[in-house]
């Protein structure tokens, strides 16, 4: 009898990871569209750009709602709230790219698909090896607040050289964001699937733009 419960929990936790794993992918993939879709309606209005305050004041309010209701029926309804929202400040940014660059159309389709085949890369590695990553979760942590407080910095001062340098750090940063939450998923470190959705959608966000402000710095035509 005994044997038969410990024999049974190594597949009632593979069971549960599937789950979460699943249901994680799944509300990404909803997320990711409707965030899509706000980011068309905010490029098809000609929003101006929101400006750094708003949008970090929205963005990490809703970041907090989320968190505090990850556990709850509210917390998809926040998750919607903050990719939504995040969503309508892509669009004026990728409106001044379109506007900018000749060739705004191809770098904005560059980045997009570089994120596409960085993002699947990663987390095919991920479920592929099974590696546990949780050991550079404190190397992240660190780097993303230099790499955010560098990017402050680099806004305020206006210094293009620093701005550049903080879009590497955060492609290198988003990347391994993306290996350290899938890890998380299929290893039980991360067991609430609204919390890896977020994790894994700003990562791709700041990875996109990243990737965006890269390009069109070097091979972005006036």
């Amino acid at each position: 009898m005994r044997l038969n419960t410990v024999a049974a929990r190594p597949i009632e936790s593979t069971l549960a990871t599937n789950k979460i794993l699943k249901n994680t992918y799944l509300l990404l993939s909803m997320t990711l569209l409707f965030s899509a879709f706000t980011a068309g309606i905010a490029m098809y209005m000609n929003l101006p750009p929101f400006g750094m305050i708003i949008t970090m004041v929205g963005y990490f309010g809703l970041l907090f709602l989320t968190t505090k209701f990850s556990n709850s029926g509210l917390g998809l309804l926040f998750v919607f709230a903050l990719t939504g929202f995040m969503g309508l400040t892509l669009g004026p940014i990728l409106n001044m790219y379109l506007g900018a660059f000749s060739n705004g159309n191809e770098l904005v389709m560059t980045a997009l698909g570089g994120t596409g085949l960085i993002f699947i890369g990663l987390s095919g590695y991920a479920l592929t090896t099974r590696k546990d990553f949780s050991f550079i979760g404190g190397f992240l942590m660190v780097g993303i607040l230099v790499a955010f407080l560098a990017g402050i910095g680099a806004a305020v001062f206006s210094i293009p050289a620093l701005s550049l340098a903080v879009s590497a750090m955060f492609i290198l940063l988003m990347s391994g964001m993306i290996l350290y939450q899938t890890s998380a998923i299929i290893n039980g470190g991360e067991t609430n699937y609204i919390l890896a959705t977020i994790s894994l959608y700003v990562s791709i966000y700041n990875l996109f733009l990243s990737l965006l402000q890269l390009l069109a710095a070097f091979s972005g035509d006036d």
